[in-house]
């Protein structure tokens, strides 16, 4: 339909949809920690079930570091430091740490 003289037309504008950066949080090994204990943080702060949080503690334990979650960065930030509070109180070294995924 063609436009009036003098009408002012507004290009069509396009929305693109960006997702939050998305965070890798590993759990590394430490010769201190419990096993036990390690699955305990797994449960407690990442929610994983027991063969899940087995799965990782071992990964870890073999490897050095286990991916335990990917996660938006604020999410990653949060857990990590209720697991180093969890683990420090505790008064183990338990270490996490968070990446960006590539």
């Amino acid at each position: 339909m063609p436009t009036k003289p003098g009408t002012i037309t507004q290009p069509d504008t396009v929305e693109k949809t960006q997702l939050c950066p998305m965070y890798r949080v590993l759990v590394h090994n430490d010769p201190i920690t419990p096993m036990d204990f390690v699955v305990h943080v797994l449960r407690e702060i990442f929610e994983k079930n027991v063969p899940e949080s087995i799965a990782i503690m071992l990964e870890a334990h073999q490897s050095g570091v286990a991916l335990v979650a990917v996660l938006p960065l604020e999410q990653a930030e949060f857990r990590v430091d209720q697991a180093h509070s969890l683990a420090r109180t505790a008064k183990y070294p338990l270490t996490f740490t968070y990446e960006p995924e590539e």
